[in-house]
């Protein structure tokens, strides 16, 4: 019941508060929305910062890490886990389904969708503005996914991430 009260709280006044830093209110704001995460998530670390906007659905099955953030109106699944220390930019949008469309008989839109996909983010991560991630995808800990980068398939530890679709760029 108390998940409930704040997943009402979260999406019905703080999700629309101003972002962590806007000045005076930014700080009040963040604390509003890690007490929310607190109480909505299965596990969440110290000093999360979840920003303005951002969309997780009932958030029951995340896990998030300490000194890790969900960026500026983000959308990231229920079933996540995120590691510690990771920087997430506004606008990244993390995918656990696709939709099916094996068959050309029926319309793609009646065929439904895959099964749910776990998707994982290392410690001491650095996720860029705009970056989607595909179902299933693991970013491993140290790596750093460049702004727009589209990532379909997974990479080594610290490894530096861009392109559409995602490619190594280099390894840290």
């Amino acid at each position: 019941m108390i998940r409930i009260f704040f997943l009402c709280l979260y999406y019905g006044l703080f999700r629309f508060f101003p972002n962590s830093n806007f000045p005076l209110l930014g700080k009040f704001s963040k604390e509003f929305r890690y007490i929310c995460a607190k109480n909505i998530f299965e596990y969440c670390g110290k000093n999360v910062n979840v920003e303005r906007g951002a969309w997780f659905g009932h958030g029951r099955s995340i896990h998030i890490g300490d000194n890790s953030g969900i960026g500026i109106n983000a959308i990231v699944p229920n079933n996540i886990h995120i590691g510690s220390n990771v920087m997430m930019g506004p606008d990244v949008h993390i995918l656990i389904r696709d939709h099916l469309f094996t068959r050309t008989d029926i319309p793609m839109i009646a065929q439904g969708f895959t099964e749910n996909k776990l998707c994982i983010i290392g410690d001491d991560v650095w996720i860029g503005m705009n970056v989607i991630m595909l179902p299933g995808r693991t970013i491993k800990r140290g790596t750093i996914i460049a702004a727009g980068a589209v990532l379909t398939k997974d990479f080594p530890e610290y490894s530096v991430v861009g392109g559409n679709p995602g490619k190594l760029i280099k390894t840290r």
